[in-house]
């Protein structure tokens, strides 16, 4: 079993760039499919990027395309979600998590069974 735990989140201006951090105890975090989700005052936690357990494939939010990289440092045990030219739509609270089981989409929450307890972005227009 792992456990998660994610940290970088702050106050930043439009524009601006973080980085967060998913550190795993546990097990490594080669052995699961990741992900990062966000959940935003009222709505339902969406997805946001993934990272296939082979860290050969990544997969991303049209809303966040081209703007996020997910990425993983087996040394550190560790999975990140690099966030840049952020928009006040991205204030949400991220959720890392990981997935040991393949079936069903990759962007659904329910597929996942170890999360986070969550990092505040907000973002400041």
């Amino acid at each position: 079993q792992v456990q998660l735990v994610e940290s970088g989140g702050g106050l930043v201006q439009a524009g601006g760039s973080l980085k967060l951090s998913c550190a795993a105890s546990g097990r490594t975090v080669d052995s699961y499919g990741m992900g990062w989700f966000r959940q935003a005052p009222g709505k339902e936690r969406e997805f946001v990027a993934a990272l296939s357990r082979s860290a050969g494939s990544t997969y991303y939010a049209d809303s966040v395309k081209g703007r996020f990289t997910i990425s993983r440092d087996n040394a550190k045990n560790s999975v990140y979600l690099q966030m840049n030219i952020l928009k006040p739509e991205d204030t949400a609270v991220y959720y890392c998590a990981a997935r040991s089981v393949y079936i069903g989409a990759y962007y659904l929450p329910s597929v996942y069974n170890y999360w986070g307890r969550g990092t505040q972005v907000t973002v400041s227009s």
